[in-house]
Parts: structure tokens; sequence; C-alpha cells
């Protein structure tokens, strides 16, 4: 009778099974920080230019992270980065913990008085820098003050409604107000006031007289333009495009400031399709003529846009939000 041979004792085949997570760990705040620049940023590069550190750090803690929880938090491709499934609802809880924070932050930095608070970066696009936003800080510091609170200090950066975006992105202001049709994605947004758009010329311009322009007869004209980038021009091209079906003809020129256009338009040289609150002051003094777009009125928001969702709107940022609504209401 024969016996069995013994075999040779056969590892067990590798698998893709994540590390199982490691006992009573707890993310730190300087990882979640990198989690949610990561996902908002869709890129590990752009998450470190943001915090101010290295690429291999907000790799590491990325790793860290995953490590802990025992599962993928990221799907990294050549397109950048996108959170999986259960990275979506981590996120979520991220972001609670971060404003949380923020909250916390600004209560002690109030209860120690002005020389602690942080400075509030706002960013705000040329019409509403203009027209807007002096009022706004304006009732801001008085409505602190009549709370018995001192008002914190507010850097302001004026550009077009992408640079504001782009800025937002890069962490280099707290909250931007642009004209865009449409808020940008990724970002918390607030729509808090309207704007009418006109056909603005001189008062010798053949149009000059008229009751009212339309749409189509805008889209055929050379008009004196914004650059690219601008709210006002965007949200007169998608207009052109959504109700007459067709682009814009090619612009006489495109300028870089709003003050610059209304200059030329004066001069004679052409019309422009500009913001009536940008208009108002020329066409008191009889330097421009502003003419209604008919049939139907054009106009684009105001919106406020920030890092995050609605709950991570917080302290001064919330307060000033909430007063550009009313104040535009």
């Amino acid at each position: 009778m024969s016996t069995p041979r013994d075999t040779p004792h056969q590892p067990p085949a590798a698998t893709s099974t994540p590390a199982p997570p490691m006992a009573n760990a707890t993310p730190t705040l300087a990882e979640l920080r990198c989690f949610e620049a990561a996902v908002r940023t869709r890129a590990l590069s752009a998450a470190a230019r943001e915090l101010g550190v290295s690429m291999q750090a907000v790799s590491a803690r990325m790793q860290g992270l995953e490590r802990q929880l025992g599962f993928e938090l990221l799907v990294r491709s050549p397109g950048g980065v996108s959170p999986t499934p259960d990275g979506e609802a981590v996120l979520a809880w991220a972001r609670e913990v971060l404003a949380a924070v923020e909250r916390l932050d600004e209560g002690v930095a109030s209860l120690r008085g002005d020389a602690q608070r942080r400075e509030l970066r706002v960013g705000a696009s040329q019409t509403v820098a203009a027209h807007l936003i002096p009022r706004w800080l304006v009732a801001l510091r008085r409505q602190q003050l009549d709370a018995g609170r001192t008002p914190g200090e507010i850097a302001l950066r004026t550009a077009n409604s992408t640079e504001i975006e782009a800025m937002l992105r890069a962490g280099e202001i707290d909250l931007g107000f642009v004209e865009c049709p449409d808020p940008p994605r990724g970002l918390g947004a607030a729509r808090i006031g309207t704007d009418r758009m006109v056909a603005a010329v001189a008062p010798g311009h053949p149009w000059a007289e008229l009751a009212h322009v339309t749409l189509a007869e805008l889209a055929a004209e050379h008009l004196i333009t914004r650059e690219e980038g601008s709210g006002t021009r965007a949200a007169f091209e998608a207009a052109v495009r959504d109700l007459c079906g067709t682009e814009p003809a090619e612009p006489a020129v495109s300028l870089a400031t709003e003050a610059a256009v209304r200059s030329v338009v004066a001069s004679g040289a052409g019309a422009a399709v500009l913001s009536e609150l940008a208009v108002a002051d020329d066409v008191r003094l009889g330097r421009l003529r502003a003419i209604p777009i008919s049939p139907d009125p054009l106009t684009r928001p105001f919106t406020a846009i920030w890092r995050g969702s609605r709950r991570d709107l917080t302290g001064a940022r919330r307060e000033l939000v909430a007063l550009a609504a009313r104040e535009s209401g």
C-alpha cells in the first residue's frame, strides 16, 4: 500500500485586497485638507500649490489616509484625480469637519480681538468692483460695528470673471463675485442679484435716438468689447448663441477694462454692450446713450463663489454674501 508523498507548501496567490484599516486611526486635519483640495482642484500638484507644500507631501498624506481607512479615496488618471464612491462619502464628512474647524478659528479670533483676525481676501469682476463692492463693504463695516464687533480687514482684488475663478481655485482669495451667465463647476455659488445690459453708443451714433435695438442687430455689428474671459462679453455671446442661433460678429476691438471700452465708445468709434450700471454716470453726463435691448431685456446674474459647498460659507464671507444679496435685492 503506497502512502502519499509530501507535497511542497504552495504560498497563497497574491490578491489586490486592500490592507485592513489601522486600528484607532483618526485622519489628521492636514490629511483632510489635502484630500479636499485634491478633489476640488482635480490634481495633486494643484492641491500642493494651494496648500503651500510639495506634491510629494500631498501624495504621501493621501497614501497615508487611504492606508488608515483601508480603502481607496481617489481614482488617479492622466486627466487628474476624482473621488471613488467611498471617497465621495468621506469628502462630505471631511468638508463638515473642515468647516467646523474654520468656524472655531473665526470664533476664537473674534474673542482675541482684531489683531489676531485673518484678513478676508475678496476678488470681484470689474463691474462689481467698481459699482457694487464699495457700498457692500461700507454696509458690512456698519453692521459689524452695530453688533459691537471690530471690523476685520478686507483685501480686494479686481480682474475679469474667469481670472477671479482661477484665483479662487488657487487659494489666492477666499470669496469671489463674478458676472458669468453660468456658475463655475466645483465651487459653491449663490446668486446675489441681476444686472441689465444695454447697447452703449455716443450721442452722434446712428442708433443714438432709437427706442431700442434688437439682439440680432447687435450680433451683426462689429462691437467694441471686453477681452476674452470677461463676464460682460460671455453673457452677451451666450445670449446671441441661445436666442439667435448664431455666433456674434468679430469685435472691432477688444479692450482689457470697462473704462477703456466706455472711452472708445464715447469717441464715436462704435457701439458696445455694457452693464447699465457701468454706463450710468456717462449717460448722466451726456457722454453716452444707453439703448434698451428688445424685445426681451438682456440680463445676467451677479454670483458669489467660494470653495466648497453652502455649509463651507462661514464667518465674514457668509455675512458679506448675505449683505450683498440684500443690497442687490
